[in-house]
């Protein structure tokens, strides 16, 4: 258990030596999480391109699963719980977040990727990249709130270096907290971690998807599509977390031993390949996501990969949701611009990050990524689409370790203060 007494900041350090101390751990976690991050996506590259040169793989799904399982069953503790044990120690430490962390869930996210598992990269750096800074509490004088800090610096630096977005992900790690409120005095010193943690990968010699640029334009049919558009990604994201609540849930009820729930989700996903389910929804899916922005992707795309990688998560593999997120949000927009087919850049921009919006309820975040990957010029259309997706979704969330800090638009002032997962 952290003690409390022990960590209190004596108060006997000047600013000074405020400042040295944490311009070195922040220089540190920068360091450490960028190049972490970036062997990571190397290493998820090299998976991906073995398992598309050798489609056998998919027939090993039952078995990686149950040792993925197997592995986080046996020596896992309280890293099964994944991003929402660095929300659970920011909100209330208890202790140091357990290293094993990094390593379970970066060879977990392999290892699904490897088979054919449907999920992202973004929950694997920001576990690695919070659990990683908070290991400094244990060489280092860290007081009091210093370790929320050190944890919400990891997850920025993290988040930054898989998408290459420092200013979204330095907005993301003081948004995702509690849900309305802004820890703005982090917001600088987040801000320099993402982007040295961001440089740090590219140092390292790791390419960051290339997403067009987005012209402004401004047309009364397009606003309403839009408008329309952004409402459907906010009912889209709550029904992708519905989705995996429910899977999850259901496989608790069936299946007693942790283990063995990710061998029958390995099984079902083994029974869509079989059946000739297009392998565009397998994996991390960033090709068809760059397609999306220039071909006409099939009606029912966002919603196979909705549903494969609800599956894959909720069954207990290991990976994160943002990337399928931003397929589906992608695929959704790209579904939407027959409303408007000469802006199809700006229909799939906007629900690529409006779905995201929805499902973390970080729309400030989402708004500034959009800037971030598609240029400025749109910036308009993304804040306004994101807050709309972000009420519509309601109080939902893949973190359900978040706390509403406030209400949205029509929700009851009852919910204030309550946990995601406390809701009924």
């Amino acid at each position: 258990m952290i003690q409390t007494e022990r960590n209190q900041n004596p108060n006997t350090e000047t600013k000074i030596q405020f400042t040295i101390r944490w311009a070195f751990y922040s220089l540190w976690v920068s360091v450490l999480v960028g190049t972490v991050s970036a062997f990571f996506l190397l290493a998820l590259d090299f998976v991906t391109e073995v398992r598309e040169k050798n489609l056998f793989l998919f027939y090993l799904l039952p078995l990686a699963g149950g040792c993925i399982g197997w592995m986080y069953h046996r020596f896992g503790c309280r890293a099964n719980q994944g991003n929402n044990l660095l929300l659970e120690e920011i909100h209330s430490p208890r202790s140091i977040i357990p290293f094993r962390m990094t390593p379970f869930v970066f060879i977990g996210t392999l290892g699904t990727h490897l088979v054919g598992g449907s999920a992202g990269r973004e929950g694997t750096a920001v576990q690695m990249g919070g659990s990683l800074a908070h290991q400094l509490a244990r060489f280092f004088p860290i007081y009091g709130k210093e370790h929320q800090t050190l944890i919400i610096l990891g997850m920025s630096a993290g988040f930054s270096a898989v998408f290459g977005t420092p200013f979204a992900a330095a907005i993301f790690s003081i948004e995702v907290i509690q849900i309305g409120v802004y820890r703005w005095k982090l917001f600088l010193p987040s801000l320099l971690v993402a982007w040295c943690s961001h440089w740090v990968c590219l140092l390292w010699n790791v390419k960051h998807s290339i997403f067009p640029s987005v012209p402004f334009q401004w047309e009364l049919n397009l606003v309403l599509g839009i408008f329309i558009l952004s409402i459907a990604s906010g009912f889209v994201a709550k029904a992708f977390i519905y989705a995996i609540h429910t899977i999850s849930n259901l496989s608790q009820k069936m299946i007693s031993y942790p283990p063995l729930r990710p061998v029958l989700g390995g099984m079902i996903l083994l029974v869509f390949f079989v059946c000739g389910v297009s392998l565009d929804y397998f994996g991390l899916g960033v090709p068809i996501i760059q397609s999306a922005f220039t071909l006409n992707l099939p009606d029912t795309a966002f919603l196979w990969k909705l549903l494969l990688t609800a599956i894959t998560i909720g069954f207990g593999f290991k990976g994160g949701e943002v990337t399928p997120l931003f397929f589906i949000g992608a695929a959704l927009g790209n579904l939407f611009s027959g409303i408007s087919p000469e802006h199809i850049l700006l229909f799939v921009s906007v629900g690529f990050i409006a779905v995201f919006s929805g499902a973390t309820n970080t729309p400030l975040a989402c708004a500034v990524m959009g800037m971030e990957l598609f240029g400025v010029s749109s910036g308009l259309y993304y804040l306004l689409a994101t807050q709309i997706s972000y009420i519509m979704s309601g109080h939902v969330s893949i973190y359900s370790s978040q706390v509403i800090g406030k209400k949205k638009w029509f929700r009851p002032h009852s919910h204030v203060g309550k946990k995601i997962s406390d809701l009924k």
